[in-house]
């Protein structure tokens, strides 16, 4: 069995920073990409950031320049640091990631079961 598990979560005022943070368990040969997603209530769940295994990175429009990915491939750990918090920014954020969990086994995609982020006054 495979397990994303995220935490750092919580209430902040507007302005503030959160860090979230996501540990991978379990059977793993190779993580590929991971990334972080979120959804507000009603909408659908969208990109936040993704890294790739060597540090690529991509962020969703409304996020650049605020957030921030890293990962810890050897404790199979991804980071999201978020700044300059907004309302908007309330949601359910979720983990992903692309893990291969035996040698020869093509990767799966793998969700965590979420964290809430609200930002309010």
């Amino acid at each position: 069995q495979v397990q994303l598990v995220e935490s750092g979560g919580g209430l902040v005022q507007p302005g503030g920073s959160l860090r979230l943070s996501c540990a991978a368990s379990g059977t793993i040969y190779s993580i590929y990409d991971m990334g972080w997603y979120r959804q507000a209530p009603g909408k659908q769940r969208d990109l936040v950031a993704r890294i790739g295994k060597s540090g690529d990175t991509n962020y969703g429009e409304s996020v650049k320049g605020r957030f921030t990915i890293s990962r810890d491939n050897a404790k199979n750990m991804v980071y999201l640091e978020m700044n300059s918090l907004k309302p908007e920014d309330t949601a359910v954020y979720f983990c992903n990631a692309q893990i291969q969990r035996y040698r020869y086994v093509r990767f799966n995609d793998y969700w965590g079961q979420g964290t809430q982020v609200t930002v309010s006054s």
